[in-house]
């Protein structure tokens, strides 16, 4: 589990991003990636089992999506996603707090989960 104090002293990104032909908005939080490492998970140079590591997102209404460490891997998929709390500078609405994800370059935002309240990595067994 990470803290809150840890998750604070993280970098911060940006990501803008547009939903269902609404105009352009930006999203600010912490690279998924960086805070996987803060938890002691790596997301990068994956060799052998590592590349079956999947995350399973999960927001307040029981919304569900799944990513892999490979997703995330610069040398693989090189995904950039955000776990975000602010959006066009101001905190998160509550409609879409504690934290929303930001899976940036995806066609459509199936992914960008709102209310996410856990984040569960899973390997799987040998």
């Amino acid at each position: 589990m990470v803290s809150a104090a840890s998750l604070q002293k993280l970098a911060r990104d940006t990501a803008r991003m547009e939903f269902h032909g609404q105009p352009p908005v930006v999203y600010e939080g912490i690279s998924l990636a960086a805070v996987l490492r803060e938890a002691g998970v790596r997301s990068d140079s994956l060799r052998g089992p590592a590349l079956a590591t999947r995350l399973v997102v999960e927001a307040a209404d029981g919304y569900r999506i799944v990513l892999t460490l490979a997703d995330l891997d610069p040398s693989l998929g090189g995904r950039r996603v955000l776990l975000a709390d602010r959006l066009d500078g101001k905190a998160l609405p509550a409609s879409e707090a504690p934290w929303r994800l930001i899976v940036v370059g995806d066609q459509r935002p199936s992914r960008s989960a709102r209310q996410v309240v856990r984040i569960r990595v899973l390997a799987e067994p040998r």
